[in-house]
């Protein structure tokens, strides 16, 4: 398997301003996540779009058949690129994505996407559990403050810590710039 894909996970609606969980971020990352795109289809790779949808009763946002679940205007599929339904943060979990990269051939993955710390890093990690080969591009994701224990952790420190993580074992992360000139 030698293909490389575009995988943008979670680039919704309800993540940018006026949406239901807003980002810190978002705008910049999805102008990134876009600008990656229209390279990948400028050399006619595979990109492979992951939305999620919430089935949660009383879930607060990806709601089905809301605006906020809507993929980003400026990312949105063209006609014969994969979409792929997720319920879950992981985008391997109860679909059938894993498969359609092993037809396809990918060996690869370049991933762009929200939330940094949430389904990017959950996809990530099974992605390089299933054996791909990860570039995860830092500033084509984002997210959003977190608390725990009484203190809370600014968006940029958590987007900081968990591509941290992940760089090195998990994936390549770096900008998209980098990456995009060894594509």
């Amino acid at each position: 398997m030698t293909e490389t894909a575009l995988l943008i996970i979670d680039i919704q609606n309800d993540y940018f301003p006026g949406g239901k969980m807003e980002l810190e971020g978002a705008v910049a990352a999805g102008e990134r996540a876009a600008g990656v795109l229209a390279a990948f289809r400028a050399k006619r790779l595979p990109v492979i779009h992951v939305r999620h949808l919430s089935l949660r009763p009383g879930a607060g946002f990806f709601v089905p058949g809301t605006e906020g679940a809507e993929i980003r205007a400026n990312l949105r599929p063209a006609q014969g690129e994969t979409v792929v339904e997720k319920n879950f943060p992981n985008s391997f979990r109860g679909t059938d994505l894993h498969e359609q990269l092993q037809r396809a051939k990918v060996g690869h993955l370049v991933v762009a996407g929200m939330m940094t710390h949430m389904c990017v890093d959950a996809s990530v990690r099974q992605a390089f559990d299933l054996g791909y080969r990860i570039s995860l591009l830092a500033d084509a994701c984002a997210s959003r403050e977190q608390s725990f224990g009484g203190e809370t952790v600014p968006a940029k420190q958590v987007h900081a810590a968990f591509l941290a993580a992940l760089h090195g074992l998990y994936a390549k992360v770096a900008p998209t710039d980098e990456i995009l000139a060894t594509i």
